[in-house]
């Protein structure tokens, strides 16, 4: 570590790939990074979204291209890692935000459901990784990033069994990738937000149950999705370089209280 060391956020000459960006956490992240100047390849199911995205980023002076990509379609993540190719023939943070949940009773979660939810949040960890790998190596020091949820790995919401299962899972993956990739100087890690605003959210119940849910948090209130997208700027940051293997939860203090 140098003696004049310091944090520094400018991540100009840095390629970042993002997944589930075309609205949410996944917008506010893309929106992060490029506004501390990473070139970002903006990625979307939806491609009206993450052309929107892309062109909010250039609008403000950033530099974006926009990819549709099916995080559970191999030709489609070959595709989205080409896309970055127009910044060189490296990538330096890959970020897995794209995510699935529908809210289902537990005795009504069909194999379609369960299948989509695990090939969404889980297994696409595994072959994102695997297609990027070869353009991390490029890197100095690659980064991989994931959203991770405090539903899983530490609390349990109903209706969502299926999903709390796929980011426990996630968290499993995080740290061993980290073990092994460790080797190659690339870090994993991941950001468990807690109850953030965003359109998703929405799934959750009407107004009136949001601002209970909000009234319980210590804060007082419900995440914005740019304090996601900073904690996720951190961890990709020159003074996280020794941390992986470990998950951030960004949740206003809402695990807090023993209930």
């Amino acid at each position: 570590m140098p003696s004049n060391y310091r944090v520094e956020l400018d991540f100009s000459g840095k390629v970042a790939v993002i997944t589930g960006a075309g609205q949410g956490i996944g917008r506010a992240i893309a929106r992060t990074f490029a506004s501390h100047r990473a070139a970002v390849v903006v990625s979307d199911l939806d491609r009206e979204r993450s052309d929107a995205v892309a062109d909010e980023i250039r609008t403000a002076g950033g530099v974006a291209v926009s990819v549709q990509a099916d995080v559970t379609n191999g030709d489609d993540i070959a595709s989205l890692m080409a896309g970055s190719l127009g910044f060189g023939d490296k990538i330096d943070i890959l970020i897995h935000n794209a995510a699935y949940f529908p809210l289902v009773p537990f005795e009504e979660i069909t194999p379609q459901i369960l299948d989509r939810t695990l090939d969404v949040n889980l297994k696409a960890a595994f072959w994102l990784t695997r297609a990027a790998l070869p353009y991390l190596l490029k890197s100095t020091e690659g980064r991989i990033l994931m959203t991770s949820s405090v539903t899983g790995p530490r609390v349990a919401y109903p209706g969502l069994a299926h999903y709390a299962a796929s980011k426990a899972g996630l968290n499993g993956f995080i740290r061993s990738a980290a073990l092994e990739l460790a080797k190659h100087r690339i870090t994993v890690n991941g950001v468990e937000p807690g109850m953030i605003k965003t359109p998703a959210s929405d799934l959750l119940g009407d107004a009136e149950l949001q601002d209970d849910i909000a009234a319980g948090v210590p804060l007082k209130r419900l995440g914005d999705p740019r304090e996601i997208a900073a904690g996720m700027l951190f961890l990709a940051c020159d003074a996280a370089s020794y941390i992986t293997g470990q998950t951030i939860v960004i949740d206003g203090g809402a695990l807090l209280p023993e209930r």
